[in-house]
């Protein structure tokens, strides 16, 4: 394996970084190739969103159906596929939709597919860490099944030191650490803080908290911070609201728009 300059956990104890929310998603179709390509020389990290097709293929995309960023609704054959689920199609049918015309003007520019396997093979080739959050799929199959999926594409990709595995279902990332022990994880969280924080938060065994810039605050951020956990916050598209979160004592912030140059140097 490459001999890489530092270990994600590592970059996470640091301050004023930058992760690219689905890849550059600002100037390129979210969670694909291009954006991740695009993203190069702009964050610290690239976050995407992965999900298991019908037929078990860890697959990059943020949505659980793909009428937003396909044009599945354009294809004859898959007219009476509706609502249109990502598990209800196998990866041969996803690789033949259109991922990227949606988002330009001309809607000329196509897409293909992204999988983990490819997104884990680009960022061993570029020297890059990837945030892996992987999407709830409870109501569709086990958790063990979804969580082991992403572990089997991470070991044989051989890429455990660049990855940090994130999720809003909880239970993903006790089974995470498990499997993968030395593989940082993060606690996704939208409105509301679980009761005793620290103490939950030990409990799963993970290494930091990601959570909403509405609910963000400084009184929680250096409890969080002392108790030794990393503080993500998503999704910041302002420099004013950057700053000012960095200066919460925040080690990252998740943005769409802004690059490393606008708000590394404070």
């Amino acid at each position: 394996m490459i001999e890489y300059c530092m270990k994600f956990l590592e970059l996470l104890n640091k301050t004023n970084i930058i992760a690219a929310h689905r890849g550059a998603r600002s100037i390129a179709p979210e969670n694909t190739l291009i954006a991740l390509k695009k993203s190069l020389g702009r964050c610290d990290f690239i976050e995407i969103d992965v999900q298991l097709s019908r037929d078990g293929a860890v697959i990059v995309m943020h949505d659980d159906t793909l009428e937003r960023t396909t044009n599945i609704t354009e294809i004859e054959r898959f007219k009476s596929r509706k609502p249109y689920r990502v598990c209800d199609f196998t990866l041969d049918e996803l690789r033949t939709l259109d991922y990227g015309s949606w988002f330009y003007k001309d809607k000329k520019h196509k897409e293909p597919l992204l999988t983990l396997r490819e997104a884990l093979e680009f960022i061993k080739e570029n020297n890059i860490f990837l945030n892996i959050e992987i999407k709830d799929m409870s109501g569709i199959l086990s958790d063990d099944a979804a969580v082991e999926a992403v572990v089997k594409e991470i070991k044989e990709s051989d890429a455990s030191e660049l990855v940090l595995i994130s999720s809003f279902r909880h239970e993903y990332l006790k089974l995470a650490k498990e499997k993968l022990p030395d593989v940082p994880t993060a606690a996704l969280v939208e409105n509301n803080h679980p009761p005793k924080l620290i103490e939950y938060l030990r409990e799963l065994g993970v290494n930091g908290y990601n959570l909403n810039s509405e609910l963000v605050d400084k009184e929680s951020v250096e409890m969080l911070r002392e108790a030794g956990f990393f503080v993500g916050v998503y999704t910041v598209n302002d420099v004013k609201r950057a700053k000012k979160l960095f200066g919460m004592g925040v080690n990252c912030i998740f943005s769409d728009t802004l690059e490393k140059k606008e708000v590394g140097a404070l």
